[in-house]
């Protein structure tokens, strides 16, 4: 078999959790024609069960093949924080999505978002950080359920392919909290440490919006992998998402990239979309901040009506322009989470072969 024939059939495997083959990712970095071909693959993720499961399906595609793929070491505990403590070891990436102003759409943003991340098969869970307003469970159609004590912790809510916690659900409904810094700042420590959570690939975290106690309590109880921060289009928005960004690097957060909702308007009866607010104009502070826009999400009637009556639209309308934009950007957060861990071991851990 010719090197060209070998690379075309090595284009439809696919890599795990994605819809693009390891030669669209660049991932295959050598091969040797020969009776036995030799394939050296190099992929971002560390997890064993991804390396095998793209060896077998190297040598299912070409019959025979010698494959050596190389990886990073797995990665181990980090954090972002002076401390160095981790609250929810069991949990191997936490995403905080912030805001620098409330109604931009950022529990809109987080729910979706997870159910997509679920969708690519990954285990993930929604922390519903946002004390004053826990708006999760009312988009997840979960306000009237109530959590399981176990012992000395309480079992997350399982729907919709997550698992989902927030003082939503600890409190009666409609019942304002006046609390002072300290404790909220309590408040989220016991949603990380007295919740069950499962061994969770991914945990989306929705945080009050600004930039004050519980984002710095946040950064302080566990590694966070990344943040995305989630905006409007409006320039009066855009002084606000500065900040927030800008509170990412102060806490040596990561930024995935920058959310940007009500990016246009869908209207139902042509189709069309109209910037009726601008559009791209995060693109700019995007630039500033060394950072990418993962999505323009537009206002679209069958998303605010999701939101409002607990069936989001990810789940139920999956060919809907959002939820497709949605899935696009929880994709890209992947890689983006991958990349971020790959670098965070450079230092330290040159990519060695583990399957040969």
């Amino acid at each position: 078999m010719k090197k060209d024939e070998i690379l075309e059939k090595l284009k439809t495997v696919i890599y795990p959790g994605f819809k693009k083959s390891i030669v669209e990712f660049g991932f295959v970095k050598d091969i040797k024609e020969g009776d036995t071909p030799v394939i050296d693959v190099e992929i971002v993720s560390a997890r064993p069960e991804v390396a095998k499961s793209v060896e077998d399906e190297i040598i299912r595609v070409l019959g025979k093949a010698k494959v050596n793929i190389t990886q990073p070491k797995p990665p181990v505990e980090k954090s972002n924080t002076i401390s160095g403590k981790n609250i929810a070891p069991q949990i191997k990436h936490f995403i905080m999505v912030s805001s620098g102003k409330g109604g931009v759409g950022k529990s809109t943003t987080t729910v979706n978002l997870a159910i997509s991340m679920a969708k690519l098969g990954f285990k993930v869970g929604v922390l519903d950080a946002d004390i004053y307003g826990p708006n999760i469970p009312r988009m997840l159609g979960s306000e009237n359920l109530k959590p399981v004590v176990v012992g000395q912790n309480i079992r997350p809510i399982q729907t919709h392919g997550l698992e989902m916690m927030s003082m939503g659900v600890l409190i009666p409904e409609g019942q304002g909290l006046i609390w002072r810094g300290a404790m909220i700042m309590k408040a989220i420590s016991q949603l990380l440490s007295d919740v069950s959570w499962s061994d969770l690939d991914v945990l989306f975290i929705d945080m009050p919006p600004g930039t004050g106690d519980a984002q710095l309590t946040l950064a302080q109880s566990v590694p966070v992998s990344a943040g995305i921060c989630v905006t409007t289009p409006q320039k009066v928005a855009l002084d606000d998402t500065k900040r927030s960004l800008d509170m990412f690097e102060k806490l040596h957060i990561p930024i995935a990239g920058i959310v940007e909702n009500m990016s246009g308007f869908l209207c139902p009866d042509n189709g069309k979309e109209y910037d009726i607010f601008g559009k791209g104009t995060t693109e700019v502070i995007a630039n500033e901040y060394n950072t990418e826009i993962l999505a323009q999400i537009p206002i679209e009637i069958a998303l605010r009506e999701g939101g409002d009556e607990g069936k989001p639209i990810s789940f139920y309308l999956p060919e809907s322009v959002s939820s497709k934009r949605y899935e696009k950007a929880a994709s890209r957060l992947w890689e983006i989470i991958q990349n971020i861990d790959s670098n965070s071991l450079a230092d330290n851990s040159k990519i060695q072969p583990t399957h040969s």
